[in-house]
């Protein structure tokens, strides 16, 4: 029976009226960004009481609730709202264990394709697919690792709709393949498996999706079963990540600093994957206010790359100077002293990274730079280049929250309202 009233609108109407992102609903309603995005996108249903706190947070009146509910065919979860920091601890733990969190229960039926159409986020599928594989026949090494590869270009290529589709089948056949083999095939078949989760992992962090810490956690999992370095260097960078979005900094440090120590720095492949497990605890040390260590790290992966030839084939980030200055640019961002980035910046050619995903990264940066800075017009034209790099890159939730922020701040920037609607931070 088809409902009369679209929840996931009235609230996005009524957040937009308030002028307000999803980030600071979520503060006041005491959850995530992402849980506001999919109440908004209506995969978040909410039990009355909860629906009330929103309510009352928006100025909505208590008799407009009625009739609320979720338009007919919508995969959806319902869940009951609490206090942010008892929320995050127990959907990290049992995500870890691979149990949904209490509360909750995931309506899986919608095909991905329909359920990303809807949502526009490309993890929908994916977040589905993680609590049940799909049944799968295991395949050659070879193939798999071709397949695995054509998601990591996928990746790197920020084609993130094509790669929410292509997941779930890449993962269900890389873990049957893995299951199915034997000795050192078992290995390989094992390594595979981590660059799948990895790039999972990576897809899920971008859209802030709690998928991120299963398919993390399994990308490790597989890689040390696989023992070899790189997979496992990979792995820990997206553990280290999600543990970093959780608030645990210092925690992200210790892993990925005890993980590089573990490669070897003088051979070109593992030294490269050190590089980028510095450059990732750099960003997690400055996320968590700790200057001299970000600093520290920056400079230490800055002397390797200079040591080292450029190494292809890293599944997800490169390892050279500019992804430094890049990193170093974000690590100033995160310490509050954006200003020191704006040289770097200046002398960064763009142009000349070789992916459309770092690229984006890159733009998005500076942006985030000249918005601190109080540059209107400098920001939103380097969201016009992330735009230009990878149009899905430009509808994730943290860069629709930067637009968002610059829509409702004090500067009055030509064409950015039309930019607003058309990446998805302004609803229509």
């Amino acid at each position: 029976m088809g409902q009369t009233v679209d929840v996931g609108a009235v609230i996005r109407g009524a957040r937009c009226t308030a002028r307000i992102t999803q980030a600071q609903l979520g503060a006041q309603c005491g959850y995530s960004a992402s849980a506001i995005s999919r109440i908004e996108s209506n995969r978040l249903r909410l039990d009355y009481q909860s629906m009330l706190r929103v309510a009352a947070v928006l100025g909505i009146r208590p008799d407009q609730l009625n009739g609320l509910g979720v338009p007919e065919g919508a995969a959806v979860a319902t869940v009951a709202l609490r206090s942010s920091d008892e929320e995050d601890a127990v959907r990290r733990r049992e995500l870890l264990t691979g149990v949904l969190a209490a509360g909750a229960t995931v309506v899986i039926g919608a095909s991905q394709a329909s359920a990303s159409a809807v949502t526009g986020d490309p993890a929908t599928g994916l977040e589905d697919a993680l609590f049940r594989l799909p049944a799968a026949e295991p395949m050659s090494l070879a193939m798999l690792k071709e397949q695995t590869t054509a998601a990591r270009r996928a990746f790197r290529a920020a084609r993130y709709a094509d790669l929410g589709q292509a997941l779930p089948g890449l993962l269900s056949a890389a873990s049957a393949t893995r299951d199915a083999a034997q000795g050192q095939a078992r290995e390989h078949a094992s390594a595979i498996l981590a660059r799948a989760y990895v790039v999972a992992a990576d897809l899920a962090l971008k859209q802030h999706s709690d998928a991120a810490w299963v398919a993390a956690d399994r990308a490790l999992i597989a890689a040390r079963a696989s023992g070899a370095p790189v997979p496992i260097g990979e792995a820990s960078r997206v553990l280290a990540i999600t543990m970093r979005r959780s608030g645990r900094c210092s925690s992200a440090v210790q892993l990925l600093a005890r993980e590089a120590g573990e490669l070897d720095a003088t051979q070109a492949r593992t030294g490269a994957v050190r590089t980028t497990l510095l450059l990732t605890a750099a960003y997690s040390a400055a996320t968590g206010g700790d200057r001299t260590t970000a600093l520290s790290l920056l400079d230490e992966a800055q002397e390797d790359v200079k040591r080292l030839p450029e190494v292809a084939g890293l599944f997800t980030v490169e390892a050279n100077r500019a992804q430094v200055d890049v990193y170093r640019i974000g690590a100033l961002n995160a310490l509050g002293t954006p200003d020191e980035g704006a040289n770097i910046a200046a002398g960064l050619d763009i142009d000349r990274i070789s992916t459309a995903e770092r690229r984006a990264r890159a733009w998005t940066d500076t942006a985030r730079m000249w918005h601190a800075l109080g540059d209107g017009q400098q920001t939103f034209s380097a969201l016009r280049r992330v735009e230009a790099e990878a149009p899905q890159e430009v509808r994730r939730p943290a860069l629709r929250a930067l637009t968002s922020d610059l829509l409702y701040g004090p500067a009055r920037v030509q064409g950015l309202r039309e930019f607003a609607a058309r990446t998805g931070a302004l609803a229509a």
